[in-house]
């Protein structure tokens, strides 16, 4: 993907994700932008208390994903590298 390109969405995506980590840092988390790759996927990684939360599946889906698929409609798919599996 051609840098100008890449800074571009990244840019984006940090601009969605902002409307949601005021939320994720209220309960001591966040979420960082590890990878957009070519096929236009974003890899998210939770991290702080997100990263062990049960809840986070919840969270990945409900708020995350959906804002970026929302805001920036060139990206086709968002996975998170560490979701805790809810029990």
């Amino acid at each position: 993907m051609e840098t100008i390109q890449a800074d571009s969405l990244k840019t984006r995506i940090e601009t969605a994700l902002n409307g949601i980590r005021p939320y994720l840092e209220a309960d001591g988390g966040n979420v960082a932008v590890k990878e957009i790759t070519d096929d236009m996927t974003v890899r998210l990684e939770l991290i702080g208390s997100c990263s062990s939360c049960p809840m986070s599946t919840m969270t990945f889906k409900a708020g995350l994903e959906e804002a970026i698929l929302r805001s920036v409609p060139e990206i086709k798919r968002v996975e998170a590298i560490n979701l805790t599996p809810a029990y």
